[in-house]
């Protein structure tokens, strides 16, 4: 259920990714940089919110299209970021329309039987990003080796999730979300760090995407574990 992000070494390693927007940047263009990553956050998590009535009568066998849909869409923002903000932009909303069409029959699921769940992880997860979010951003140490720590953390507990599809492990649902919380604490305090060091606003869609998938990850590893303790 867990829709994973596997692209942020590229992040780290490849500056070309997001036309090598690096350095320091003056207090004006800071801050238009950050209100308009946060604002198109906001625009992709309210249309994930709005898909809910798109997605109402969807099954569960669409989800994986719908997901591989979503990350044609990043991997097509990549290309378009340094020409075609408003289409990279573009991609980003599509991006959060698709995500909430592919797990919009799961969350369904959770609003009907158990939805303490989805207010305790939608709670939790505001926090969550906002304390991680301003930790990393206002730190000064450079976090790019935490972030590749973290992507290969990731590709581990990719592989330790499909191990447990097949094997029985003693709490392994609670072990693989936690341990999931704290690879995503890494990439999000990396993303608003990322944040506060790009000086070009064409970054401001790719930046974006980055943090709302780690808010969309952060939700479903504290979904998981608030809908296991109910």
């Amino acid at each position: 259920m867990t829709a994973v992000v596997t692209g942020k070494e590229d992040v780290v390693s490849n500056s070309a990714l997001y036309g090598g927007y690096s350095g320091a940047t003056s207090r004006d263009q800071a801050r238009t940089l950050f209100s308009q990553t946060m604002g198109y956050v906001a625009l992709a998590a309210a249309l994930f919110a709005g898909g809910a009535y798109l997605g109402r009568d969807l099954s569960y066998g669409l989800g994986f299209v719908w997901f591989i849909a979503a990350f044609a869409c990043l991997i097509a923002m990549n290309f378009a970021v340094r020409r075609y903000q408003q289409l990279t932009a573009f991609l980003l909303c599509a991006c959060g329309v698709l995500t909430h069409l592919a797990l919009v029959p799961a969350l369904a699921y959770y609003a009907g039987t158990n939805p303490q769940a989805l207010w305790s992880a939608g709670g939790a997860t505001a926090l969550f990003i906002a304390g991680f979010g301003a930790a990393g951003y206002a730190t000064r140490r450079d976090l790019s080796a935490i972030a590749r720590i973290c992507f290969f953390a990731l590709i581990a507990l990719i592989v330790f999730g499909i191990v447990l599809i097949f094997v029985r492990i003693p709490h392994g649902d609670l072990i693989y979300s936690v341990i999931g919380l704290v690879i995503f604490a890494g990439f999000t305090m990396f993303d608003f760090q990322r944040l506060r060091r790009s000086e070009d606003i064409r970054a401001a869609p790719l930046l974006a995407a980055s943090i709302f998938l780690d808010v969309l990850n952060v939700f479903l590893f504290f979904l998981r574990i608030f809908a296991r303790s109910n």
